[in-house]
């Protein structure tokens, strides 16, 4: 186990040096001509515990299609292609943001595919964690472990910040240990990057380096601003251009996996495109920031909300948005059910609508059981401890028919044990037929068969 988590140990242990000196050096009060020198040590004292490492270990599977002389030499019953196994390990950040419930943010890529996650605590503890949700597009996952005298960081309101707003990115670069750079916000609602599907990011020129993804960028008071991403580094290192997913998005994300286990995406129902100056000059717009709306669903959420073909979105609850892609990411980390106001130019003249987000397909897919079709009807939320609840079963549907009821816990398939919704998704994507569930009912332990 000690050699497994060399790394996580030192970093950590530089991590614990780093406020070690960082402490000593606050606790000297250093003038010059009886003036106090301004510095972050008093904040870092008290944000640098919520961010952690984290260090993670699985298996990469790669299949590759065999040959056709491969089945000539060995037979029609040869397999047709080759499956690969690679171990891999890996080593990011998370920030602490419920130190009750021990809940962690971090990013997806930094725990995909993983089979164990570690946490390394600024104090020098090891932890395990569960992963609770994940979002893929965004590329946000919340984790959870138990442990006592956490420290959580408090988030701020990002729609707030403005270019050249201090900011302070926290965060285990290289598996060195916990690093601190500082800068400055340089732009909002960075997109069309190719980074992420969904793309509405805070841009700084903190140092963010590899490893610092999913650690902290924070602003002069310590809160939580963003969650750092992705950096722009065209010879291998850091080049002033990072970027972190912004505090609101993340608060609306984890909000969903919490309630839902899973990110219900809000839809709005419109298809358009960045408001160029063509285009704002050929309506008469006097302006070059928001989305051009080219077309509006039939019976959309946009539709029932009297959004017309034309007009240009310009704001999302108040605060403008610079471009179609801030818009559509804005949208679709908002959960299914928001009410949304829409500022907008119609014809030169401005307006505000408002708009229920409807349901996106995948959610509604999810929910009506592309599970496995005797799961339809069936209502799935992670459970409190471990395995995923059936908190509501429609009368006459396939999960009724299967023998579910309410209250049911799925705690394994077919032997495997299911911690959660992402668990029981990705064994059941690639069962066929017959499967059995393992069902905790009441007191009881029984195994029900779906065919």
């Amino acid at each position: 186990m000690k050699t497994k988590l060399s790394l996580l140990s030192a970093a950590v242990l530089s991590a614990t040096l780093t406020l070690t000196s960082i402490t000593a050096q606050a606790s000297i009060p250093l003038a010059v001509n009886g003036e106090a020198i301004p510095s972050l040590a008093p904040m870092l004292q008290k944000t640098t515990p919520a961010v952690v490492a984290v260090a993670v270990s699985g298996t990469h599977v790669s299949k590759q299609k065999l040959p056709d002389a491969f089945r000539y030499f060995f037979g029609p019953n040869a397999p047709r292609e080759q499956v690969q196994e690679r171990p891999f390990r890996g080593l990011g950040s998370g920030v602490i943001i419920d130190a009750e419930e021990g809940y962690i943010v971090t990013n997806n890529h930094v725990i995909d595919g993983a089979d164990n996650i570690l946490i390394g605590l600024h104090d020098g503890r090891e932890v395990e964690a569960k992963l609770i949700g994940a979002d893929p597009e965004s590329d946000i996952a919340l984790i959870q472990i138990k442990a006592d005298n956490l420290t959580a960081l408090k988030r701020a309101d990002s729609d707030k910040l403005q270019v050249g707003d201090f900011a302070v990115a926290i965060g285990n670069p290289f598996g060195l240990g916990q690093t601190v750079t500082s800068g400055i916000v340089s732009a909002m609602g960075r997109s069309g990057l190719g980074i992420e599907m969904l793309e509405n990011f805070i841009q700084t020129d903190a140092a963010i380096n590899s490893g610092n993804s999913g650690g902290a960028l924070v602003n002069l008071n310590g809160d939580l601003i963003g969650i750092n991403t992705a950096i722009v580094a065209p010879g291998g290192g850091n080049v002033g251009i990072g970027f972190a997913i912004p505090a609101n998005m993340v608060n609306n994300l984890v909000d969903q996996i919490l309630e839902h286990g899973e990110v219900r995406r809000g839809v709005l129902g419109v298809l358009g495109q960045d408001l160029t100056r063509e285009l704002a000059k050929g309506f008469g717009i006097n302006t070059q920031h928001g989305g051009f709306i080219n077309e509006v669903m039939p019976d959309s959420a946009a539709a029932k909300a009297g959004i017309k073909v034309g007009d240009v979105i310009t704001s999302v609850n108040g605060r403008n948005i610079k471009s179609f892609q801030e818009l559509r990411a804005k949208v679709a980390t908002m959960g299914a059910g928001s009410k949304v106001e829409f500022g907008l130019i119609r014809d030169g003249d401005k307006k505000v609508v408002t708009a229920v987000l409807g349901k996106s397909t995948q959610t509604a897919e999810a929910e009506s059981g592309a599970l496995h079709p005797m799961l339809k009807g069936a209502k799935l939320e992670n459970s409190k401890n471990t395995g995923v609840i059936l908190t509501d079963i429609a009368q006459g549907s396939p999960a009724a028919a299967s023998g579910l009821v309410k209250g049911d816990i799925i705690v394994g398939v077919n032997r495997k044990k299911i911690n959660d919704l992402n668990s029981l998704k990705s064994v059941l994507k690639d069962q066929k037929g017959s499967v059995a569930l393992k069902i905790k009912r009441d007191n009881t332990r029984i195994y029900l068969i779906l065919r």
